[in-house]
Formats: C-alpha cells, sequence, structure tokens
C-alpha cells in the first residue's frame, strides 16, 4: 500500500513510517520537524518539511496515497494551557486542512491519531468509547475537536476515518525536551543519575502506559480493518498504574538511588485512568504484549546505548 505519515519524523510517527517501510509499503511523510527527529527515520521514508496548514503542499503528497495517518500535533498538556491558540491552530486547523485536501484529492482511508486525554475525570473504569468526553485541558479539547471533524467530513465526502484514542505511550526514541517531559523518559533518566523524581499530588492517580511497539501494532492494522470505518477505538495496555508504583518500577529497572519528593500544590492531573481494550480486540485483533517492567527495560537499554543526559 501506499501511505501518507504526517508528523512522521514524531515518537509515534517514526515508529509507525519504519515499521510500514519494513513491511515493504510506500511511505510518504511529513513533518515541520519543530520536535521530529528525521535520523531516526530509515532511508525508505520519502520525509517532506512542511507545515500541516500548507494544502498545496498537502495535494501534491496525497497523490496516489491508500491511506493517511495523521500524527501531526502538538502533544504538551501543560504547554497547551498556556497556548491554547497555538494548539487550535495546529491540532484543530491542521486537521481541518488535512482532511479538505483528502477530500479534494480522494484519499479512501484516514487514521487520526487521538489521545485517551479527551476522556478526562470519569466515575468509572476501564474507560469505555462510549463514555461521554470530558477534556480537562485546550490540548484534549483540540484532540476531541479534531475528531469531530475527521468523523464528520469523512461522513459527508464517504472517507472511511477511523479514530484511535492512543493513552500513555512510551518507548525507545521518546523525545526528552527541556520541559514539560514526558514522565517515562524523564523518570528513566533521573533515577539512571541518581537525580530527583518529583510526583505531584500523592501519586497514587493511576495511568495506562503502552509500549510503543504495541501501539504500532494498532495503527498498522487500522489501516485496513473491514469493520474500523467512523469507529472510535482505544489504544492502550489496558492496565492501570500508579504513579507510586512506576516510580518503583523505575526504580528497581535502573538500579538507580534517586530521590523522591512529592509536589502536593499539584494535584498530578486526572484520578484514573485504564482503557477498556474489547473493541480494540474486537476491531483490530489488538492484543498488547509489552508489560510495563518489560517495556522499561527495553527503554533503558536503548538509552544506555545511546548514552542519555
Amino acid at each position: 500500500m501506499r501511505f501518507l505519515i504526517t508528523g512522521a519524523a514524531g515518537f509515534l510517527g517514526s515508529a509507525l513510517a519504519n515499521q510500514l517501510a519494513r513491511d515493504g509499503h510506500s511511505v510518504r511523510g511529513l513533518d515541520d520537524l519543530s520536535t521530529g527527529n528525521p535520523e531516526a527515520l530509515l532511508p525508505e521514508v520519502h520525509l517532506t518539511r512542511g507545515d500541516i496548514n500548507d494544502r498545496p503542499r498537502l495535494w501534491t503528497l496525497l497523490q496516489d496515497i491508500d491511506c493517511v495517518y495523521h500524527l501531526a500535533a502538538r502533544v504538551s498538556v501543560p504547554e497547551s494551557m498556556l497556548y491554547p491558540r497555538e494548539y487550535n491552530t495546529v491540532n484543530v486547523g491542521g486537521t481541518v486542512t488535512l482532511m479538505e485536501a483528502i477530500r479534494d484529492v480522494g484519499v479512501r482511508r484516514v487514521v487520526f491519531i487521538s489521545s485517551g486525554a479527551v476522556y478526562g475525570e470519569q466515575g468509572t473504569q476501564p474507560l469505555t468509547e462510549d463514555a461521554s468526553p470530558n477534556p480537562q485541558s485546550p490540548y484534549a479539547v483540540s484532540k476531541l475537536s479534531a475528531e469531530y471533524y475527521v468523523r464528520t467530513i469523512g461522513m459527508l465526502w464517504n472517507i472511511e476515518t477511523v479514530v484511535l484514542r492512543v493513552f500513555n505511550a512510551y518507548g525507545p526514541g521518546q523525545h526528552i525536551p527541556p520541559v514539560h517531559a514526558p514522565v517515562i523518559p524523564l523518570f528513566l533518566r533521573q533515577a539512571l543519575n541518581n537525580g530527583t523524581l518529583v510526583i505531584h499530588g500523592d501519586g497514587t492517580q493511576t495511568r495506562d502506559y503502552v509500549y510503543v511497539d504495541d501501539v504500532v501494532t494498532a495503527m498498522v492494522a487500522a489501516a485496513t480493518a473491514r469493520e474500523a470505518n467512523q469507529k472510535i477505538i482505544n489504544v492502550g495496555s489496558g492496565v492501570e498504574t500508579s504513579i507510586r508504583e512506576l516510580v518503583r518500577l523505575v526504580i528497581a529497572t535502573t538500579g538507580g538511588n534517586p530521590e523522591v519528593i512529592y509536589n502536593p500544590r499539584n494535584e498530578g492531573g486526572v484520578r484514573r485512568m485504564c482503557a477498556s481494550l474489547r473493541l480494540a480486540e474486537a476491531i483490530l485483533g489488538y492484543r498488547p504484549t509489552t508489560s510495563l517492567k518489560e517495556g522499561l527495560r527495553l527503554t533503558l537499554e536503548k538509552y544506555i546505548r545511546v548514552g542519555v543526559k
């Protein structure tokens, strides 16, 4: 098949692009390289540097494409609280621009990578796709808005659309920015260097951490799954892990001796998050295979090899 991946040089985008290329598909990528790493991509992936809101460039890249994976987005919850307009421009406006271009060119299927963050605070776990969204950050609002645009434009113009709500993905190759770093690579680096692990709130809040290879498996399946059109599907591990338990596993994995401190002024966000995978298994045949313990080990091995500091 012939694929276009937006955000192809990002953490999930590059992992997906490389897997599709290894499987023998033709893969084009688009990325503005604001945070992406083009060196993470195999030579077989044809990367174009550009903006997701550049519709003429999209028209060119979409020619003869069978399926589009839309991952291009700004992804930091704390940053979105400071810059909601920018998140709306990229995550919502960019999605609309892409869907217009897809409509114009006539691509058959779009797989949109959304986020478990759209659920927000919920009364019951695990989270099923029919739960009423309760977004609690501009990032989550932007992802939910993009979901509606993807599905609505798809319905109006007979474009097959699949929305994957990915929970807390992690693994080798995840970028560690100087501020607002994802928790797993940050904790691994701090523990390796006997630094400080900061737990916001009391550490009992939970998340669903899913290894990158499992996410890629679900994304690949979504391109051809027969009953996936107009569906919203969770992609997670199906395991609920507290921040305290994550810290314990990180310390055990690294063998480090970091200082663990609590910041009671910050409540640490949503209290509980765990994905129901019933629909993912039924439609995508998805069953995650990498435990958090094993995923941390694999991630650590890669970080040690590349010399994370």
